[in-house]
Order: structure tokens, then sequence, then C-alpha cells
């Protein structure tokens, strides 16, 4: 296993990525937590299990549309109904889909070397589903689906096993119980074939990190009163997309006194001098994720922020330090404070704030790391795992707060950080532009510059 990241695209002269080795050891995954399962089958409308399992994708616009499927059985490798032209383009230009690694899905007739052999059927097809209710609900879409659906199970003698599935709309769903099938939920299947990474999906999450680290850089550069959290958003997407990002998910770009409490969503508000400012940058680099929070203060930092960042790195390094192969979630978030000693009545109140989660083909995977569920369901931490831990602390003037994010892959004796862009100390963007007659204006002052002085803070004597 290897953090090294070794550039972006693929060459005859270097062993970087091996997409063949991907694909191939994702679905041994997949159909290795199948076999420990009680369905017969899985049947995806998420698109990250559906690339999980196929390795197909058309693009993000149809992400939210739940518009396509795969199935996966216990004899068969994936079967992928897809989206008008989509399947036809497949079928052209994903050859694994007309190979299989199972004797009942092979052609018995076909000759064949190695592991893989020519499928009877091909696993790239056309089909639709109810495009969330925009079709009319008797023109039979949500039926067709479940034909579908059964004529697989039939045809490979699973008819009478459960159908897990991950998500669906309830038209799907009634209508593959009419057809007798007992649905059950299909995503734990997914989440525990995924909750390990591969090699070549270790190298993807690295690669995506670095180019957060550059996109970090030239925000860092921008970063100055009178810019707008929504261009620092725009700027970030550029960066990632000029270095080959696949999908920028979202930039959250927080300032000023929008950071307490943290409001989850940026807006068009104008940073101004002595603003604590923190983003977080999820992108996409092949399918793999970053999720990766960094907090600046624009120009100078007052006192109060400076021990908010502070308190914040500390509860990151104390966690980082745990983690290793054997530890728990619970281990975890044991460091980390209470819901109640930073403003919260509860922990559902404060959820993501003291927090971590699996980052892989989507950005939330497992494990979970929560006060919310992880004292009383740990789960335990094994080498291949990735994931980030996100702390935050409220500053004491009741409006700035600090928010550091590391994304870690745990080895055999403990883990590695692949979030590289400096985080150990808070820093000041924009600042070395303002000088005073006395030299360079302090990194550490309050914006309010009454408070800059003994007067000021009521400090003065007669």
């Amino acid at each position: 296993m290897s953090t090294a990241t070794r550039g972006t695209m693929g060459v005859d002269w270097e062993a970087r990525v091996d997409f063949e080795r991907l694909r191939d050891e994702r679905l041994a995954r997949l159909h290795a937590e199948l076999e420990r399962s009680s369905v017969g089958a899985v049947l995806a409308f998420d698109f990250a299990n559906i690339r999980y399992a196929s390795a197909t994708h058309i693009g993000t616009w149809a992400m939210d549309k739940l518009i396509r499927f795969c199935l996966v059985t216990r004899k068969t490798d994936p079967i992928v109904w897809d989206f008008g032209s989509a399947a036809k383009h497949h079928a052209l230009l994903n050859p694994w889909l007309h190979e299989t690694h199972m004797e009942a899905d092979a052609d018995p007739h076909a000759p064949h070397h190695g592991a893989t052999r020519p499928r009877q059927e091909s696993g790239a097809r056309a089909g639709i589903s109810t495009l969330r209710g925009a079709f009319p609900p008797d023109a039979g879409i949500a039926e067709e689906v479940a034909r579908k659906i059964k004529r697989e199970l039939e045809r490979f003698g699973l008819a009478g096993e459960p159908l897990g599935v991950d998500v669906v709309e309830l038209p799907i769903l009634f209508a593959l119980q009419r057809e007798g099938i007992e649905v059950v939920d299909g995503q734990q299947i997914f989440m525990e074939a995924r909750r390990i990474k591969t090699p070549d999906e270790i190298t993807l999450l690295t690669t995506a990190a670095s180019m957060v680290d550059a996109a970090y850089d030239q925000l860092y550069e921008f970063l100055r009163p009178g810019v707008r959290e929504n261009q620092c958003v725009g700027l970030v997407a550029k960066s990632l997309y000029d270095q080959g990002s696949e999908y920028v998910e979202g930039v959250n770009a927080i300032s000023g006194e929008r950071c307490s409490p943290h409001p989850h969503v940026y807006s068009d508000r104008a940073v101004r001098p002595g603003d604590p400012a923190f983003f977080d940058i999820l992108h996409s680099f092949n399918g793999y994720r970053t999720c990766y929070y960094r907090t600046f203060a624009v120009g100078s930092a007052s006192p109060a922020q400076r021990d908010a960042y502070k308190r914040c790195r500390e509860y990151m390094d104390r966690a980082i330090a745990a983690v290793k192969p054997g530890a728990t979630t619970a281990d975890i978030v044991e460091l980390w404070p209470t819901a109640q000693e930073f403003g919260f009545p509860d922990e559902e109140a404060a959820f993501a704030l003291q927090y971590g989660h699996g980052v892989g083909l989507s950005i939330w995977e497992k494990p979970i790391f929560s006060r919310l569920t992880s004292l009383d369901h740990p789960e335990v931490l094994e080498e291949g795992m990735v994931f980030a831990l996100e702390t935050y602390w409220p500053a004491a003037d009741g409006w700035g707060a600090a928010r550091i994010e590391e994304e870690v892959v745990v080895t055999a004796d403990g883990c590695e950080v692949i979030t590289k862009f400096p985080a150990e100390e808070l820093l000041v963007a924009g600042g070395g532009r303002y000088f005073t007659v006395n030299g360079p204006l302090p990194g550490i002052r309050d914006s309010q510059s009454h408070l800059n002085t003994p007067e000021g803070r009521g400090e003065a004597t007669a």
C-alpha cells in the first residue's frame, strides 16, 4: 500500500493506477460481501454503488435522478441498464461488461483464456427508471424495471432469494413486490465492500487530495478583504477543473460572522479585515472524493481566533495519534469534546462538527466517527481504511470559529495524512500587505482597533 502520487495521466514507462485491477478487485470485494449476506443479489440505483460494481459513469448531471440501475447476483457479474445511448456507448467502449468471472454467467461455447470468459448476454443494456415520477405512472415504467430484474433472478435460480436494494423510488419498490420479490436493505452490502480501499483506490484518493493542495495554494494567494465567498468558490472550482477534476461536488466558503454557528453553505458575503474564513473542498478524481477543510485569518487574527484554532488543532492531533488498526471509532470520539462543551444541547444538534467519515466514491462512507453513535456502536479501524477527521471550535468572541479536516490512510502501525496543505498553525492570508510606522501590521490583532490598546481593553491606569 502506498500513498504516493505519480501524476494524473496514464503512461507506459511507470506503474501507476491499474484500472483493470481496480475493477476486478472492487467487484471481488462486492461478490465476497454478497456471499456473506443472506441475499441472492443486489440492485443499485445509487451512482457510487453502480460505479463501484460496474466501472460505468455517465456524468454528474444524472446523480440525483435515479434513472439507471445495476444488478449483481451471486452467480453473475454486473448487468447495467443505462440511459438511452449511454448503453450503446458502454457496449462499444466498456468491454468488461461483455465478460464475466462467473461460471453460470459465461457462454459455454465461447473460447476463453484466463479468469474471464465471454458472457452469454452482455451486461450493457438499455433501460430507464421512472425519472423520479416524471413519467406518467400508468406508462408501466416501474413494472418494466421489475420485470427486467425478475427475469435475471429466475434465469440464475435466485427468484426465491431476497433482493438487496440500496435506494429506490416507491413505484419501483411496489412493482418489485408485486412480482413476488422480497426487497431488503442492500446498502450495507455495498458499504461493507467499500469500507477497505484497494491500493489503486488509495492512489486515486491521494491524487484527488493533491489537487486540493494546489487549489488551496491559489485560494491563499487570492483571499483578501473585499473578495466574496462565491468568488472563492469559483476560483477553487476553476483550479480543480483545470487540473482534471471530474466533478466539484461542493465548496463550503464561510467567513466572518457566518463562522459560528457553521451554516454549511457559502454566500455572497465580502471578506473583511481580520475575518476568520474556513473552506471545505469536495471534488472527484476518477470518482474518488475529497473532504478537506482549512481555516485562514484574513490580514490578521484576533487572540480569540488564534486560541480557537489552537484548540481545534489539538483535538485533531490527539485523534490522529490514536488512529491505528484495532482502535475503534469510540476511542477517537472520546478524545473530542461533548456537544455541551461548545454550546450545543446534544450530539444531534452538534452533528458533524467533531466528526469523521470514510471517503471513497462518495464522501460519507464507513466508518463514521460521532458521539451520536460511536460510543454505543463502535467500529474497528482496519488497515486500508481511508477517512476524514474534522474538528471545530467556536472563538470566545462569539462569532469566529476554526475548522480543520485531515484525510488519513490507516497503515499497518498507524496512519498517514494525505491532506498536506499547511494546517499545524493558523495561516494569515492577505498578510504582509499592511505596514505601520513601526513596521508590518501584527499578525495577532483584533479587527476592532480599539481592542488593541490598553485603553480600549479597559486596562489603562490613571
